[in-house]
């Protein structure tokens, strides 16, 4: 399950930051510190939905 939980993050962790990035870069955040905390936030958060989508998958197959 460990190999479909980062196949899927990869896709996931991507999907994340950039609509993260794009919310603050939205607001007004412009400059390089926002931007690299939301991409490193965006990859967190999307660490335990990757965890939770690849189970998900893992028990229909």
């Amino acid at each position: 399950m460990l190999a479909l939980t980062l196949i899927v993050h990869i896709f996931i962790g991507s999907t994340v930051a950039g609509s993260l990035i794009i919310a603050a870069l939205t607001m007004g955040y412009d400059t390089a510190q926002p931007l690299i905390a939301t991409a490193i936030v965006g990859f967190l958060i999307s660490i335990p939905a990757s965890w939770y989508i690849a189970r998900s998958v893992s028990r229909v197959a």
